[in-house]
């Protein structure tokens, strides 16, 4: 299977989501345009039935394993809580028993709406990179099939939000999109190709977190501590080689936001949208305000991946302690 999905393979993936949940909107938000001296752009990915994008690559996934006639009776994943969610949810549609491992410390909630799904969680490891090396061991020990955090079943579900924001604003100029283990923004390159759309794609890594920044720049995986207190979503301390030979050619630029600017972010999407987002989910438009001199006038699309945030953070922020 080729890494990234065509355009017939977007369209496919998105029946398979829409049996779950319709798209999610983009608005262009007048405060946040006024904010950032750009049209602004907004994906809802928080608005999906698990509050982030990782949903629709898990349904393609298993969707494609049904396909092929190779559901397995359990699987094996590791997550620091979103693309748990997304295995869970689409497991218990399968009736596939799933167990996912998470880092010690990890979000309370995160955790928590993985228990609700039916999911078996294990704690092990102080990342998310020692979470999934457990998880490679334990899936064999347990007779599971082991489902990555990257794979191109997953890529072609997550393209379908891509598909959908370039589709509703084809005038898009720029679009942002964090980088975790490199789903997201493989989907946005995919999807920008398969339309012909003409937006520049640029990522966002955690200034905390860097593997990717430095792997693209090194043109070779290059890991790097992953220290955010914030992005979550985005600590991953050891790039996916298959990901990173997609986000060397496919990406315009890379952009580091520090844990201060995404927690700025975060606030000001609350304030502006009344819309939470969680710290990966706000790292777009932290990387737009960084580079908004360059902006101005522009049709800029931020990707919110989601609003998973813990209570008691979220309130931290909002507080700007």
């Amino acid at each position: 299977m080729n890494l990234l999905p065509t355009l017939a393979d977007i369209e496919a993936a998105a029946q398979v989501v829409y049996r779950e949940f319709p798209p999610t909107p983009q608005y262009r938000w007048a405060m946040l345009s006024q904010r950032l001296g750009a049209d602004c752009w907004v994906k809802h990915e928080n608005h999906t039935p698990v509050g982030a994008f990782k949903i629709r690559g898990g349904l393609t996934f298993f969707d494609a394993l049904a396909r092929r006639g190779e559901l397995p009776r359990a699987v094996v994943s590791a997550t620091r809580g979103n693309h748990g969610q997304s295995i869970g949810w689409a497991a218990r549609t399968h009736g596939v028993a799933c167990t996912i491992v998470v880092p010690r410390g990890n979000s309370v909630e995160k955790n928590a709406a993985m228990r609700a799904l039916g999911v078996e969680l294990i704690e092990h490891g102080d990342d998310f990179t020692e979470s999934s090396d457990h998880a490679a061991r334990l899936a064999p020990e347990r007779g599971a099939l082991r489902v990555p955090s990257f794979h191109p079943d997953l890529v072609s579900g997550v393209a379908t939000y891509w598909w959908e924001l370039l589709r509703a604003v084809p005038q898009l100029q720029v679009a942002y999109v964090p980088i975790g283990l490199g789903s997201s923004a493989c989907a946005a390159i995919a999807a920008k190709r398969a339309l012909n759309h003409p937006a520049r794609i640029v990522g966002v890594v955690s200034a905390h977190a860097t593997t990717y920044a430095d792997s693209i720049a090194a043109g070779r995986v290059v890991e790097a501590p992953a220290n955010t207190r914030i992005a979550d979503g985005m600590a991953v301390r050891r790039a996916d080689p298959a990901a990173l030979s997609v986000l060397m050619h496919g990406l315009d630029h890379v952009v580091h936001v520090s844990d201060d600017e995404v927690e700025a972010a975060m606030r000001a999407l609350y304030v502006d949208t009344h819309n939470v987002a969680e710290g990966a989910g706000a790292a777009a438009l932290a990387a737009a305000l960084q580079e908004r001199a360059q902006l101005r006038g522009q049709a800029v699309g931020i990707a919110l991946t989601g609003a998973n945030v813990d209570a008691a953070a979220f309130a931290r922020v909002l507080q700007n302690k």
